[in-house]
């Protein structure tokens, strides 16, 4: 940038010393009679010089707005390329549920556009033999001529919740379909969802929408809130797609591994909580831009989880804040806007 600057100077002086030559320093004529050709250099050595400063400053700004992330990983984040592959993998994240882990993977893995289902396996243990057999062994109910999408088991030596959003290798597709065991989204909903992330594969796209706000937004200090459903349900406004159902591009799983500050990752290992979040932020840090909420009927098919417990509010307010202290400023970004199958609602 520094060279092509020095470059652009060198040609907006060239231009205005052959102007001078022309006409004269103390007799110069106003520019509506400069020469066609002095004229023209001039006004596009100035196009150039513009040009130049913006980009600069674009530049400056997409550094600064986004801290913990290397320029190679936000490079790829921004690479501008239509997403690759026609499908998605769906990622199971689980934890010692197996019954409902059985119904999970026999659903996914025989929705179309699936690739591969992935299971997440943090447990100390490696999985049972009956319970791999079962997993893998998945056919597509009443359609004997098409196989399921192939399920395979992610080992992982630690347990964390981290885990979730580990790089997967040999994934066909950039698309992930985060999602826990407990939780069944429809086939025809789903495909739908994912014809909404190919319009906008930066962006996390999912069914489970969340907020923040600022508690005083007149104090001199910034301290948020979360916000569980009814507190959307009620604003109509969001700024988080959890990741327990959400689609993401699979690059962003390098990022929040090897990239995003390691204070964060910890925070979620001792806390056991709140790695949803993290994701949330720091999308909206590379980005700069809100989430896509999916309407759509979705199914909760357990009975107990994190969320259940008490103080659960409380934990996720600690974490905004503890993270936007760690980032500097607050990435996440709110919106009013919601994808909606027009084809299967009246009102849209």
């Amino acid at each position: 940038m520094p060279a092509m600057t020095k470059l652009l100077l060198q040609l907006q002086a060239t231009a205005a010393a052959a102007g001078d030559r022309r006409h004269g320093r103390r007799h110069a004529l106003p520019l509506r009679h400069a020469a066609p050709g002095s004229r023209f250099a001039a006004c596009f050595a100035r196009c150039l010089l513009a040009l130049a400063a913006v980009a600069t400053a674009l530049a400056l700004a997409l550094t600064l707005r986004r801290p913990g992330t290397g320029p190679t990983a936000a490079a790829a984040a921004y690479d501008g390329a239509s997403p690759r592959g026609s499908g998605f993998a769906v990622v199971i994240n689980t934890w010692k549920r197996y019954a409902l882990l059985r119904r999970s993977v026999e659903h996914y893995a025989a929705c179309a556009g699936v690739d591969a289902v992935h299971v997440v396996w943090s447990e100390p243990r490696l999985p049972p033999e009956d319970l791999r057999q079962s997993v893998t062994n998945c056919s597509r109910p009443g359609d004997a001529a098409a196989a399921a999408a192939p399920v395979r088991f992610v080992i992982n030596e630690a347990d964390s919740l981290n885990n979730r959003f580990r790089p997967i290798r040999g994934l066909a597709a950039d698309a992930v379909f985060s999602v826990d065991d407990d939780l069944i989204v429809p086939c025809s909903t789903l495909r739908f969802a994912f014809s909404v992330w190919q319009s906008a594969p930066s962006a996390m796209v999912g069914f489970v929408p969340r907020m923040h706000w600022l508690a005083d937004p007149r104090g001199d200090t910034k301290e948020y809130r979360y916000g569980s459903w009814w507190s959307v349900w009620w604003t109509g406004t969001y700024s988080m797609v959890l990741s327990k159902a959400s689609f993401l591009h699979k690059q962003y799983l390098d990022l929040y591994t090897n990239y995003m500050p390691q204070p964060i990752r910890d925070y979620v290992n001792e806390n056991r909580n709140c790695e949803d979040i993290a994701m949330s932020f720091l999308v909206a840090n590379v980005t700069g831009a809100p989430p896509v909420w999916v309407q759509g009927r979705i199914f909760e098919i357990g009975s107990s989880g994190i969320s259940s417990l008490k103080g659960h509010s409380l934990q996720r307010s600690k974490c905004l804040n503890t993270f936007a202290a760690m980032y500097g400023h607050m990435p996440l970004v709110a919106t009013t806007v919601k994808a909606v199958d027009s084809r299967r609602s009246w009102f849209w």
